[in-house]
């Protein structure tokens, strides 16, 4: 595999996290943020994270933290954006990154559900823009959206596909640049439905959770929706619709019930509670819980995503 040269802009959760896949596959990686505080932690936090994993500590030799964006995209092959999710803060940095970068770097958002399209308005030339949404966290969860605009070019397409699986990704093509993607569309359409049926008092958040937990949830790794409804057959999955489709919430706008919950404050882990109380011990075993179970599911080992000696 050829070294590439990875420019990541934003060392926080989703940055050291891409930066770590990167490096562990033997990129050169250059990473920055405008802050500081969060430059100075970035080499330990990726140190931390590969000692979570069990994972050599020889990943660190491929990554260079740099004061600025114009040092960070200098010669790149790739630039991958994980600023927060704010428009008008990335078409800034994509129109810095377009008059700093090599004319032929690609140019990829982690943006999760803002059409690329908006975010890459002021990049020339545009067949070198799209997007490439990880999932957290990405040294974990195999999945990446690369999401295409109508000006992206496909031979951009095929190279980011190709390097996202030499790292042991998993790369799928998202063809319509649409808000939310494939994967938010999807996660954001069960939270609507699950939201709406503790608000109208169909049952509690913990039977939600666990409904989908112990039933479906259950299945979801190896048998897609698509799969399912193939396997129980097509008239079958026709009929229950005609059923269940008629008493689906469909609002287009967030849910009242949201607003009720953040007006008492009640924000998630962030403030304690939220659709239940979280004390920090609880949070603290959930988060292991995830990880432990996103490690068995789909932690390599580093053989796999590291380069041999």
């Amino acid at each position: 595999m050829t070294a590439r040269r990875i420019a990541i802009l934003g060392g926080g959760l989703m940055g050291h996290g891409i930066a770590l896949v990167f490096a562990r596959a033997g990129h050169t990686v250059t990473i920055t943020d405008p802050l500081p505080g969060v430059r100075s932690a970035i080499l330990a936090r990726i140190s931390g994270t590969l000692d979570d994993l069990g994972a050599s500590g020889d990943a660190l030799t491929h990554v260079t933290v740099v004061d600025t964006l114009e040092a960070c995209v200098a010669g790149a092959d790739w630039v991958i954006e994980a600023a927060p999710e704010d428009l008008a803060l990335k078409q800034k940095i994509f129109a810095d990154v377009a008059r700093a970068a090599p004319r032929d770097a690609i140019l990829a958002s982690n943006t999760s559900v803002i059409p690329i399209g908006q975010i890459m308005a002021e990049v020339t030339p545009r067949g070198r823009a799209l997007g490439t949404h990880w999932w957290n966290p990405p040294y974990l969860v195999p999945l990446v959206e690369v999401v295409r605009t109508p000006q992206t070019a496909d031979d951009a397409v095929a190279a980011t596909m190709a390097l996202l699986r030499e790292v042991g990704k998993t790369p799928v093509e998202v063809r319509k640049d649409v808000a939310g993607f494939v994967g938010n569309r999807l996660q954001h359409a069960l939270w609507r439905e699950a939201i709406a049926l503790v608000a109208e008092g169909v049952c509690d958040a913990e039977t939600v959770d666990e409904v989908v937990k112990s039933g479906f949830g259950a299945r979801l790794a190896v048998l897609g929706p698509l799969e399912n409804a193939d396997l129980v057959g097509l008239d079958l999955t026709r009929a229950i619709h005609g059923y269940v489709f008629p008493a689906l919430d469909r609002a287009t706008t967030p849910s009242p019930y949201l607003d009720e919950l953040i007006a008492q404050g009640r924000l998630g882990f962030k403030s304690g509670e939220g659709f239940a109380r979280w004390s920090p011990e609880q949070q603290a075993a959930l988060r292991a819980r995830l990880t432990r179970h996103l490690k068995a599911s789909f932690g390599a080992p580093a053989s796999a995503t590291e380069p041999k000696p």
